[in-house]
């Protein structure tokens, strides 16, 4: 996947920042928890010490004693001798700071305070407290990282790892699935043949002496069985060694002491075979049966990370090849993750060509739509996928999709958001952890159920604001209104009753007005009514409308919650300006809104 220099510069600096903030979180807490211990210490051997004695003298009976109170007087001895003089030390106003003295001793110079936010010493502080929300939101939810085996050779394969111990260490609990590929068509001679499609015919594609696929799925002999228990054993211990370096050197803070985490590795999930299907026999060939859910949970909650490979066993002791993709989708599932995390090999991107626009979120309904244009399907029971080489001719394009639909089948089954991450130097935390991102993003559609209103809908949008016009809360909307109006008039409904409704305005400049925004009292506190205004906010910037506006005399604090703020009346566009009820006195609020990404980072916290 490529991005701009921009892009690129910003996941590395985020990726340093939090690396270094963490490293000082985690020894300023450690220094904490010693420092109370060492001062206990201290306060109890000084009592064997004469009074009368000298500090030279203590320093020289500690240098030739071989003992453990004259150790620890040592060490206090030392601490008396880089101490700083007092006398040299003086408070001063910041406003005598100079420029130099600002960049040494401290962020403000004391001149501009607003200038100062905007120079480039502050690109850490904005940086990192645009980080602390996503920081909270992630902080104790599963997320599931599928890492084909080609990354072992990537160079930044070891940040990749640092990376992912970072997402551990701010709360994250990380389950991995280690694919191996790769090294296994090393082994047997099959890097240049293409075993992932089926025909044009549905005939097997033959690629070297004795070994075949079937729809993307390996045909695994007794002999490849071999070869793929010594490659996946090679992968997990070496993802052990490298992630486990990178936890240790983090650590967790935990009850005010420092406490390691490991790689945990074991028997997780159970496969069952494939057995013989349209003839084919498909050997040692499976699928994931069951995941042991309750034992992943136990490892997690104990702050370690889950390690899996492309082995499972069956409950009579047999040992099964399965696809990595497949597992890492019905693992994610079966666990409930809120995300999950496929890296690609080739880096390809998603890219709109109408207006040479990356695509970086997908609704799933999207990605559904994409797939099936360019005729690519997945089995989510037993894991074949089936690409035309027509539409799907290089191998860049064709994982790509493979990715995103088995992002789609994560979905399916309970996963709340799906990321296609390149692997480039720190392109998962800027996915994770800013709004801009570096991968694509795909989410379910909590849309689903919107629609623009017909004539058939006014009764029961009459019958849904009636109680709140009656109370003063909205202004009235007789039918005949509702009826001449309604194309401008959106509904959520579920199993055709109208639960929620709103109305949007389009107004000149980008301006856009939502107003009406009800939702059933049944309903409320359920995500309605912040996915119909997420919903006509993304119509909003579709239409080139950036700017969305809400007039309220009861509702403000909602609004605010949401990002809206007070405006004066002169801030409405002209035509809407002049229609303003100035009996009624409504409070305005608007918004600016950006981009979609934008709306992507609010969704995240209303939509958990």
């Amino acid at each position: 996947m490529k991005f701009g220099t921009r892009s690129l510069s910003c996941a590395l600096v985020l990726s340093s920042i939090l690396d270094s903030a963490s490293s000082f979180v985690q020894q300023h807490r450690a220094f904490q928890a010693r420092r109370f211990s060492l001062s206990a210490l201290s306060d109890k051997s000084s009592e064997s010490v004469p009074q009368n004695d000298t500090l030279s003298s203590t320093i020289g009976r500690t240098v030739f004693e071989e003992n453990n109170v004259s150790s620890l007087l040592t060490q206090a001895a030392s601490e008396s001798i880089l101490a700083i003089d007092p006398s040299t030390i003086e408070v001063i106003p910041f406003s005598k700071l100079s420029e130099e003295g600002a960049v040494l001793g401290g962020a403000y110079s004391g001149n501009n305070f607003e200038a100062e936010r905007k120079s480039s010493r502050f690109d850490f502080v904005n940086m990192f407290r645009g980080s602390a929300n996503y920081i909270a939101n992630h902080r104790n939810t599963i997320i599931v990282f599928h890492i084909p085996g080609e990354l072992l050779s990537w160079d930044g394969f070891g940040d990749l790892m640092d990376d992912i111990a970072l997402c551990w260490l701010l709360g994250m609990k990380p389950v991995i699935i280690a694919g191996c590929r790769a090294q296994v068509n090393h082994r047997i001679g099959l890097e240049n043949c293409d075993i992932s499609s089926l025909s044009a015919e549905g005939k097997l594609i033959e690629c070297d002496e004795g070994t075949y696929s079937y729809d993307s799925v390996r045909i695994t002999d007794e002999e490849t069985l071999r070869i793929v228990q010594e490659e996946a054993g090679f992968v997990r211990f070496e993802i052990e060694r490298q992630l486990g370096r990178s936890l240790h050197r983090h650590g967790m803070i935990d009850d005010s002491a420092i406490r390691d985490g490991n790689v945990v590795s074991g028997n997780f999930y159970s496969a069952q075979p494939y057995g013989i299907l349209e003839g084919v026999d498909f050997r040692f060939t499976g699928f994931p049966r069951k995941v042991e859910t309750e034992k992943v949970k136990q490892v997690l909650d104990a702050h370690d990370v889950v390690l899996m490979t492309s082995l499972g066993a069956s409950p009579s002791g047999e040992i099964f090849n399965v696809s990595t993709e497949h597992l890492t989708s019905y693992v994610a599932g079966a666990l409930k993750a809120s995300k999950v995390v496929f890296f690609t090999v080739m880096g390809s991107a998603f890219m709109e060509n109408k207006n040479n626009k990356l695509v970086q979120n997908l609704r799933v309904s999207d990605a559904r739509n994409v797939l099936k244009y360019n005729n690519v399907t997945i089995n989510m029971s037993k894991g074949f996928s089936s690409f035309d080489e027509a539409k799907v001719p290089s191998s860049a394009t064709k994982e790509a999709l493979g990715k995103l639909g088995w992002c789609v089948s994560s979905l399916d089954r309970g996963v709340k958001r799906a990321h296609i991450i390149s692997p480039i130097n720190g392109a998962l935390l800027q996915e994770l952890y800013t709004r801009d991102g570096s991968g694509t993003l795909i989410s379910r559609d909590i849309y689903e159920g919107i629609r623009v209103a017909n004539v058939g809908d006014v009764a029961g949008i009459f019958e849904l604001i009636e109680p709140l016009v009656s109370a003063g809360t909205l202004v009235p909307r007789p039918k005949n209104v509702l009826e001449n109006d309604i194309s401008s008039y959106y509904v959520f409904t579920r199993d055709n009753l109208i639960v929620a409704c709103a109305q949007i305005k389009i107004f000149e400049m980008g301006y856009a007005e939502i107003g009406c925004l009800v939702v059933m009292k049944e309903y409320r506190a359920q995500g309605r009514g912040d996915a119909m205004l997420g919903y006509l906010e993304r119509l909003s910037v579709q239409v080139g409308c950036t700017n969305v506006f809400v007039l309220s005399t009861q509702t403000m604090q909602w609004f605010q919650e949401r990002g809206f703020k007070e405006v004066p009346l002169d801030a409405l566009p002209p035509t809407r300006k002049e229609a303003y009820n100035t009996s009624r006195k409504s409070k305005i609020y608007m918004k600016t809104i950006t981009d979609e990404r934008e709306l992507d980072s609010s969704e995240l916290w209303w939509n958990r």
